[in-house]
């Protein structure tokens, strides 16, 4: 089962709106068929370890990560492909808890005379499809903000300086973290000031399906940007208001960006509940999260960010520098927003700090 997650994370950020799961096929102690999710979510797990097993799947173990689908979506259910290939015993990491599949592909296959047993590494599965679970239970993508700071938290001058803070080692990692997600978002506000490009340009691990998100209430990003000019080849959804008229969308919708209209807040902004609850709708389960401090804010005063990557460089700006994280409005210390760490490393001269959210 442990190889089984290692390949299920071959699928990360590639798989959406499916999960990414990982299928390794036994015989006589002997690995004989091994899969993962295909880009776009198909073909499955299973489907590719079958495959490769052939006719060594009959009365042999399967190991995967997640409970077998028992609907016929794109592609036939996966239980009834293991019964096909007469496979004895299958070890399943954690049920599935899309409501089309949800214990019905064990069941199918404990009523074909499959021995079924569920929950071996089921904490580690948990953890490896913590996007397409989060999506599944609560409508919403899982949010990982990626932040580069000084080491007292600072993420630009005052002047806005701040490339690089961090060196060439996180930097990389930085690119690597946009392959494990399905999409990368930013404000309008990071787009102004950077014309960033939000793709990995890591060598081959470029993927072009990955959308680049901006949150842009009052479209103000210009057309003639790196992210707009790119987005006939890869994918740019611009979120908006539904205030805005098709004469406004349109220049955009030209050159290939798809607009999404959400209603505003409060206070004239994106409302914050509905654009990420539509991001749920329209499939993505894992997103990076790239924007300054205001969306960092944002997200964390609405309960919405899940993990932290954190990189700190051992440099020092002062007081008088932009904070990572916009004011949360905590008077008490009881309060405070809460995170464990699941991973520290140094890079280069910088660290890193996986931080997950535990309140």
């Amino acid at each position: 089962m442990q190889t089984a997650l290692s390949l299920a994370q071959r699928g990360l950020g590639n798989t959406w709106p499916n999960p990414a799961v990982g299928c390794i096929i036994v015989k006589n102690d002997r690995i004989v068929g091994r899969g993962w999710t295909q880009q776009g979510g198909r073909p499955h797990a299973e489907t590719e370890a079958l495959g490769r097993a052939g006719e060594q799947a009959q009365g042999a173990d399967v190991y995967v990560t997640l409970e077998p689908c028992s609907h016929q979506g794109q592609t036939p259910p996966c239980a009834e492909a293991l019964i096909n290939a007469g496979v004895k015993q299958v070890f399943v990491a954690v049920m599935d808890p899309d409501a089309r599949v949800s214990g019905a592909g064990i069941s199918k296959l404990e009523a074909a005379g499959i021995d079924v047993t569920a929950g071996l590494l089921g904490e580690e599965a948990i953890k490896a499809n913590a996007g397409f679970l989060n999506r599944v239970k609560t409508g919403r993508p899982y949010f990982t903000l990626k932040t580069a700071t000084t080491a007292d938290g600072k993420i630009a001058t005052k002047s806005r300086l701040s490339q690089w803070i961090t060196g060439d080692e996180a930097r990389r990692y930085g690119h690597l973290l946009r392959t494990i997600n399905d999409a990368v978002l930013v404000g309008s506000g990071t787009v102004l000031k950077d014309d960033p490009e939000l793709t990995c340009r890591l060598p081959g691990l470029s993927y072009d399906r990955r959308p680049r998100i901006v949150i842009d209430g009052r479209l103000r990003i210009p057309l003639t940007s790196k992210l707009v000019r790119s987005a006939a080849q890869t994918p740019l959804w611009i979120v908006t208001l539904s205030s805005h008229s098709k004469d406004q969308t349109s220049p955009y919708e030209a050159h290939g960006t798809t607009v999404i209209r959400v209603k505003a807040d409060e206070s004239g902004h994106p409302g914050i509940q509905e654009w990420t609850a539509e991001l749920g709708r329209r499939g993505i389960t894992r997103i990076l999260v790239e924007g300054g401090s205001a969306m960092a804010g944002s997200l964390l005063a609405a309960n919405l960010l899940d993990r932290i990557a954190w990189f700190r460089a051992p440099k020092l700006m002062g007081d008088d520098g932009i904070a990572a994280i916009s004011a949360l409005g905590t008077d008490r210390i009881e309060d405070l927003l809460q995170f464990r760490t699941i991973l520290s490393k140094p890079l280069g001269q910088d660290r890193l700090d996986i931080l997950e959210r535990t309140r």
